[in-house]
């Protein structure tokens, strides 16, 4: 199975950091609008998952969605979480940690395309 979104050991810290301090947390990929495309990490029930996102997987054992527009835009690459130094997005969990999720990304080789194509679409919120 190919992974649709990993993360390096720094996001992968601070997501634990957040499980403890916070308990069960979920990610979702903004489309740009108030968080400039960033992986916001909340609470659940703080953002309403439906049918118009899709689960890409998980990091850190926090469910990551994406929607599906923006999943159509990017299906083709690897999100890779990471974490930098500043203000966390406006609604994201981390943000009074002084930290901030970034996502970078990378397009997927012949061979994980092939292994998607038969894998079919991820399922929906």
């Amino acid at each position: 199975m190919v992974e649709k979104v990993i993360a390096t050991p720094a996001a992968l810290e601070l997501v634990a950091f957040l499980k403890e301090k916070y308990g069960t947390v979920m990610f979702h990929q903004s489309g740009g609008c108030c968080d400039n495309s960033a992986a916001n990490c909340y609470l659940p029930g703080e953002i309403t998952m439906g049918a118009g996102d899709v689960l890409l997987g998980e990091i850190g054992g926090a469910s990551f969605y994406i929607s599906k527009s923006q999943y159509e835009t990017w299906k083709h690459t690897q999100l890779i979480i990471d974490v930098i130094d500043g203000h966390g997005g406006t609604f994201s969990l981390e943000g009074p940690e002084g930290k901030a999720f970034h996502t970078r990304s990378r397009v997927f080789n012949a061979q994980e395309l092939e292994a998607l194509a038969r894998e079919g679409s991820p399922p929906t919120g």
